[in-house]
């Protein structure tokens, strides 16, 4: 029988009993390069037979020189990422595309802050995470870009490791990922001056490393410097002056209550009170929904919120947000696939995936106050 065979099945056992050569039985487990159906399934009967489960993973990362590994730097702060749906289908879109070609996917956090002070004091030591420095992986993906002077970039790039950039800056030599974000924004600002807003607050997402809460001068403004929280301030700027910014630490609803709690609470004057929100997430405009509703304020009657993502919030019923879609899922793709144009060895290059308003029930006509 075939199991009387002595020792352990090797590919070349399989080779042999297949009647190929060597060569061909490993494109047969491949999936790759000119091989006729009737041979592959030839090859992997015999395989069956001898109970050979294919050729090694580490003589095939020795013999290639790659780990069939994609590192994924998802951020600062990894159990608040499966918190953010927009993260989650991103990751989704991006691992479908690397799992249908057979490679593993590594996540890995970003970097980690030493505290230093106040919550505004971002001058605390930073840590590129382990994984970063050592981890083995073919190439790297920033999902969401990079910052001035970033560690993990340097880190990657002084390992010689490939890097592919979502929604950052461009990095010589990487391939880049981004929405028209810039015009979205845009968008949604004129929407809200259409309907006869004036006074226009923004929600906005971090500005850079560390965490801060709070509203933004012109000092500090002049500070952003993470590529989807700049792209959102200058469109909203193309439109109109906001009345007020407030950074915020990390696109979560709480933080998007909050900051609407200071915004429109009792604390400010009905008459310098913002008729309107651009919130530069969703998940910050479903928090200023919230807080508007426990504040005693008509959404949108007293005031309107427009996002940032087009996510879907059936707990935000019976509001539904007008909201900037970007294709997220789709966003995770192309990035997959710039990772494997990456490893075919084609020339970096620049996608740019567009992004509508869609208006929902949370903006109206600006109140008419006397």
């Amino acid at each position: 029988m075939a199991r009387s065979d002595t020792g352990r099945p090797t590919l070349a056992k399989v080779a042999e009993r297949a009647r190929v050569s060597v060569s061909t039985a490993s494109l047969a487990f491949s999936g790759a390069g000119p091989i006729t159906p009737e041979t592959r399934a030839r090859v992997l009967a015999a395989a069956t037979d001898l109970g050979y489960s294919g050729p090694n993973p580490l003589g095939r990362q020795l013999r290639s020189g790659r780990s069939g590994i994609v590192g994924v730097v998802i951020g600062d702060n990894p159990g608040r990422a499966f918190r953010d749906p927009v993260s989650v289908q991103v990751l989704d879109g991006l691992m479908q595309v690397l799992g249908e070609r057979g490679l593993g996917v590594l996540l890995v956090p970003g970097l980690s802050h030493a505290a230093s002070g106040t919550a505004a004091d971002t001058s605390g030591v930073e840590r590129v995470d382990p994984l970063v420095e050592s981890a083995a992986m073919d190439v790297a993906v920033l999902v969401w870009g990079v910052v001035s002077d970033d560690p993990n970039l340097h880190a990657l790039q002084r390992r010689g490791v490939r890097v592919v950039i979502g929604e950052g800056r461009q990095v010589e030599g990487a391939p880049l990922v981004r929405i028209e974000d810039r015009g979205g924004a845009a968008e949604a600002a004129q929407h809200l001056v259409d309907l006869g807003h004036t006074r226009i607050a923004e929600i906005a997402l971090p500005f850079g490393r560390g965490e801060r809460s709070g509203p933004v001068d012109a000092a500090r403004l002049a500070l952003a410097d993470r590529t989807p929280t700049l792209h959102r301030l200058a469109g909203v700027r193309d439109v109109v002056e906001p009345v007020l910014t407030w950074e915020t630490p990390a696109s979560l609803v709480e933080h998007g209550r909050d900051a609407a709690l200071a915004i429109l609470g009792p604390q400010v004057p009905a008459e310098q009170r913002p008729t309107a929100i651009f919130a530069q997430s969703d998940l910050l405009a479903a928090g200023a929904v919230i807080a508007a509703r426990e504040l005693g304020l008509r959404v949108p009657q007293d005031v309107s919120v427009a996002g940032f993502d087009g996510l879907d919030l059936p707990w935000l019923s019976p509001d539904v947000l007008t909201s900037v879609h970007q294709p997220l899922g789709e966003k995770g793709a192309a990035l997959g696939r710039a990772v494997l144009g990456l490893l075919a060895g084609d020339p970096p290059a620049v996608q740019s995936m567009p992004v509508r308003l869609v208006q929902g029930t949370t903006t109206g006509p600006a109140p008419q106050r006397g």
